[in-house]
């Protein structure tokens, strides 16, 4: 992304972002419970903050991901969902979420109401971001809109780096 959104940027790489929590009018997890990034430990995560208008972006992402079978004891995946970014209706995006949820059962859903990750840490608004986390909750990766193949192969890249240096690609 261009240096005038890192500028922007509330993350660094390297580093362990600010604690942000969805919960209440917030949002959080589809089942309702909170969600907090201190969860993004003990494995790699990859999170995903989608606009659902842009939902399709990143789908070779998704599924290279799945290819991979990294194991969720290995890889989390996190899917939060920008419901302020979009005119479609909440129960539109719920039922779209649900089935979702059935075709990527390890996948942790949260709904984000009122841009808590935008204001928090920077990310962009009206876009498809992707994060990937080190097993310290450390960001590795990030990138605001539609990943080039080259950066789908990053993300894979890194994710095995820090999984298991050994199946280095």
């Amino acid at each position: 992304f261009s240096q005038e959104v890192f500028a922007q940027s509330k993350l660094s790489l390297g580093e362990v972002p600010q604690v942000a929590e969805l919960r209440g009018e917030n949002g959080g997890r589809l089942n309702g419970e909170a969600w907090a990034s201190t969860e993004l430990r003990d494995k790699v995560h990859v999170l995903m903050y989608i606009d659902p208008d842009h939902r399709n972006d990143n789908e070779p992402l998704q599924y290279a991901l799945r290819e991979q079978a990294f194991g969720p004891e290995n890889l989390g995946s996190v899917a939060i969902i920008n419901m302020a970014a979009t005119w479609l209706p909440n129960a539109a995006i719920g039922s779209s979420l649900a089935a979702k949820q059935k075709e990527f059962p390890h996948t942790i859903y949260a709904k984000d109401f009122k841009r808590h990750l935008v204001k928090a840490w920077g990310l962009t608004d009206d876009s498809y971001c992707v994060l990937l986390f080190d097993k310290a909750g450390k960001l590795l990766f990030r990138k605001d809109g539609k990943l080039t193949e080259a950066e789908v192969k990053d993300v894979i890249r890194l994710s095995w780096q820090h999984i298991d240096p050994s199946k280095q690609l």
